[in-house]
């Protein structure tokens, strides 16, 4: 069985996404049980969240956002459009130039 070990850059970008969801329900002057009952969780489940534990589903995370109204933040995220990585990769690939042109056979067989 193996051992998933996140790099510390992705745990640091989860924990700060957490203090934001924190920082975002503080400012609405919710209390924890108030934004947990809002996103039909249990409060346990966004104090994991909002401490960045990386075993917290990425649905909680994303319907917790939904209840503070920050769900069309997320619009950005990994958006095709703004690969600049992935379309270079995949220009990459594309054929350099066209084939030849290939004359159409009337060796027909019927």
């Amino acid at each position: 069985m193996s051992k998933f070990v996140m790099p510390l850059q992705a745990t640091e970008r989860v924990a700060q996404l957490g203090q934001r969801i924190r920082v975002a329900r503080i400012r609405r002057g919710w209390s924890v049980a108030d934004l947990a009952s809002k996103a039909g969780i249990n409060r346990n489940t966004l104090t994991a969240l909002e401490l960045g534990k990386p075993g917290t589903a990425i649905g909680v995370c994303f319907t917790v956002l939904w209840a503070l109204g920050l769900d069309k933040s997320l619009d950005p995220v990994a958006d095709p459009d703004s690969d600049l990585h992935g379309k270079a990769l995949e220009a990459s690939r594309r054929p350099t130039r066209a084939g030849k042109v290939r004359k159409a056979s009337d060796d027909y067989d019927f």
